[in-house]
């Protein structure tokens, strides 16, 4: 069973990746104004913050530097964009703690050639700060509205290597099948077998697994002789509803 529908694509871009999303960085003229709450000091405590807990790659760091979250938040939130916690969205969703955006981005060990696919596309955030560190980003979002806002919120930034989808994201997309990488922004109960098997020979999957309280943070290999898993510790995610994730 596929995605039930392609809901909006963006056509690759030819553009140097990071130069793209500083691009992006520096577009004003959509959500509230950065004098209002001087999101560019905000922006730039927080990236210290990360890097003083852990977080080494400076292309993860540049990325997150480059995309202003507070286009990501709602409104009523802006405030709060640059507090490292995660915050509601529509949908009963919510936007990820940007120390957990930055670990799992981390993990993938992105170069800049790989082809991702992000299950749970949200406010958007996540698959724009992968837009800014892999060839080209395929990301599915169950619900139809915040598939339309993270589409108008990317289309805004100019990032043009992302394709978006609406359907069921615990099966995947496997009509862009192979990916590199592929980044579960929901928690599963189990691995899904699905999505594992989207993946290239030695391509890596992160996910949350777990309890719907509580899960572990896995990196898993699709090794030549079965999956290969280590932890990255104890999360909390939103549930990952689907065939192949909790049902409603």
């Amino acid at each position: 069973m596929s995605p039930e529908n392609v809901f909006f694509f963006f056509r690759r871009r030819r553009r140097p990746v990071l130069r793209g999303c500083q691009a992006a960085a520096n577009w004003l003229g959509f959500g509230v104004p950065d004098m209002m709450y001087d999101f560019e000091t905000q922006r730039r405590e927080l990236i210290e913050s990360l890097r003083k807990m852990g977080i080494y790659d400076e292309r993860v760091l540049s990325a997150m530097a480059a995309i202003p979250r507070e286009l990501f938040v709602e409104e009523s939130q802006c405030e709060l964009a640059y507090a490292d916690r995660a915050l509601p969205i529509c949908m009963g969703q919510t936007i990820s703690q940007p120390l957990m955006v930055a670990t799992m981005t981390q993990a993938l060990q992105l170069k800049g050639h790989e082809r991702v696919l992000e299950v749970g596309t949200g406010s958007g955030y996540q698959a724009a700060i992968l837009a800014c560190l892999a060839a080209h980003v395929y990301s599915i979002e169950r619900h139809q509205q915040l598939a339309y806002q993270a589409a108008k919120r990317l289309q805004r930034l100019g990032l043009q290597n992302v394709s978006l989808y609406v359907g069921d994201g615990s099966l995947g997309w496997p009509n862009a099948a192979p990916y590199d990488r592929i980044l579960v922004t929901a928690a599963a109960p189990e691995v899904p077998a699905q999505l594992m098997a989207q993946l290239v020979t030695w391509g890596m999957l992160v996910v949350p697994v777990g309890s719907q309280e509580r899960q572990d943070l896995l990196i898993v290999y699709r090794a030549p002789w079965g999956p290969e898993k280590r932890s990255l510790g104890s999360c909390v995610f939103v549930p990952l509803v689907g065939e192949e994730g909790w049902h409603e």
